[in-house]
């Protein structure tokens, strides 16, 4: 079918290549070999791709070395090439063998629903989300993935190691978390990451994810949250409190001065120029969030982080078991991540069976329902503040004594500020440890303590490295 492609503009488009090789770099961020119809064609492009990653000249004689070694070089198809007068503007011509490439890639499509749907008798929900993952990859011109060489690999992970050099040796490899003593154990949040964050009722962990899309969004990344428990207007006067120091409690009645509103106005104003969506459908499965996040990546490419709070309140395939549908929660979580290349952060409840325990800092064992929390995440970070259960303990012992008819009194007092402790549960890729951090209760908002010693603690290890501090910025 003609209008599944065109030989004429291929040729035209590889002709403008060999004429001026300068355009390749151009050329190659916006077409893939796949992308090309005639198979001597699409080969002439995978060696002009290898010659541009060797730093070698993109012309006749390294092209036909290159394909001589795996057969693959068509003399007729380069002669024909040569002999086709070169564009002086490819970009036309670019869309056009994109366009017919996308027609070709949803004709192969059908036939893969008719397979999946009447053949293997899938069930309607995996189809639909085997549509929408397929389409989502035809947008965003990423096909599936052949297995990487280990030319390439090395090239690629050289190249990346140069570019972390650039960075001034920072540590931060992924996203920025925005604090420091998080940054040092984690290197930032990489592409691909499942990273959970779990902590007891009123410990913080919701005020912690939205401190952590504050400074994505304050380094011009696109975040979106998938609210379940809360409505947006409450989310954002958390982050209004967070972002102002105005205490949240005045902003929930409006009791500001002319300066607190002039801060909240321009805080307002600041936050709606960012990349920032929030849904708060409390009604929503895996499958909805991975069609949403989907489409709003496909829409806004630059988003950076999501973040869903949290994950118990998530249905998954319709499982009986509740832990086997937490598996299948946080198994496709993990491959949502991985299939639009950002961090995803999701929260978690524990188990109450920790507060019977002496020492209640949450361990691994502490999450809630699945194991499989524990295998699919990269990260696990547990919010903890001591502060919490000392109030309760006072209240407890105050509630007792009017019982029994005694006076109680406290030496105790809540504090404006109060110690927190983010610990490292779990790191894939680094050290396990305790980030120490202040946690301002008036405005939900976690801070460094600064020149608080770290320990860290490497997985599967005895070592340790101990008092290293980092003064406060």
């Amino acid at each position: 079918m003609q209008n599944l492609h065109n030989i004429n503009i291929e040729r035209s488009v590889l002709s403008s290549i060999l004429f001026d090789p300068g355009i390749f770099e151009d050329i190659a961020a916006l077409l893939k070999p796949q992308d090309f119809y005639l198979p001597s064609h699409k080969f002439i492009y995978e060696a002009m791709l290898e010659c541009e990653r060797e730093d070698l000249p993109i012309d006749e004689e390294f092209i036909k070395k290159k394909l001589n070694q795996d057969n693959r070089f068509d003399e007729d198809a380069m002669l024909e090439i040569i002999s086709t007068n070169p564009l002086p503007a490819t970009k036309a011509y670019i869309e056009e063998i994109r366009e017919k490439s996308i027609k070709r890639e949803l004709i192969e499509l059908t036939t893969q629903i008719k397979e999946v749907t009447v053949e293997q008798d899938l069930p309607s929900h995996d189809v639909v989300d085997l549509v929408q993952q397929k389409l989502y990859q035809i947008t965003q011109e990423t096909g599936a993935k052949e297995f990487r060489e280990a030319e390439e690999m090395s090239k690629a992970t050289i190249a990346h190691i140069l570019e972390m050099k650039k960075r001034g040796n920072l540590g931060v490899v992924g996203l920025d978390t925005g604090f420091n003593k998080l940054n040092q154990l984690t290197t930032g949040f990489g592409d691909g990451d499942l990273i959970i964050v779990a902590a007891r009722p009123a410990m913080g962990k919701t005020a912690f994810c939205l401190n952590l899309a504050q400074n994505a969004l304050d380094d011009n990344k696109g975040v979106a949250i998938f609210s379940l428990e809360m409505p947006a207007e409450q989310l954002m006067l958390r982050m209004f409190s967070a972002k102002t120091s105005i205490p949240l409690q005045k902003i929930k009645v409006g009791d500001l001065n002319d300066d607190e509103w002039s801060r909240l106005s321009g805080a307002a104003d600041e936050i709606s120029q960012k990349e920032f969506y929030v849904d708060d459908n409390g009604n929503v499965d895996i499958h909805k969030v991975r069609a949403k996040l989907r489409k709003l990546k496909t829409q806004h490419p630059e988003i950076s982080l999501a973040i869903i709070d949290y994950l118990q309140l998530m249905s998954g395939n319709g499982n009986k078991d509740r832990h086997l549908e937490v598996s299948d929660i946080s198994r496709g979580l993990k491959l949502l991540a991985r299939e639009l290349e950002i961090p995803i952060i999701a929260l978690s409840q524990l188990n109450r069976g920790l507060e019977s325990r002496g020492d209640k800092r949450p361990m691994l064992s502490d999450l809630r329902e699945s194991g499989a929390i524990e295998q699919d995440a990269d990260i696990i970070l547990f919010v903890y503040r001591d502060d919490v259960y000392r109030v309760r303990e006072e209240k407890e012992k105050e509630q007792r004594a009017r019982q029994e008819g005694k006076e109680y009194k406290s030496n105790f007092f809540e504090k404006p500020e109060e110690e927190a402790e983010v610990i490292i549960g779990k790191n894939r890729n680094g050290p396990i440890g305790v980030a120490n951090m202040i946690f301002q209760k008036n405005c939900t908002r976690f801070v460094d303590a600064g020149g608080v010693p770290i320990e860290i603690v490497y997985a599967n290890s005895d070592k340790k490295e101990a008092n290293i501090s980092i003064p406060k910025i």
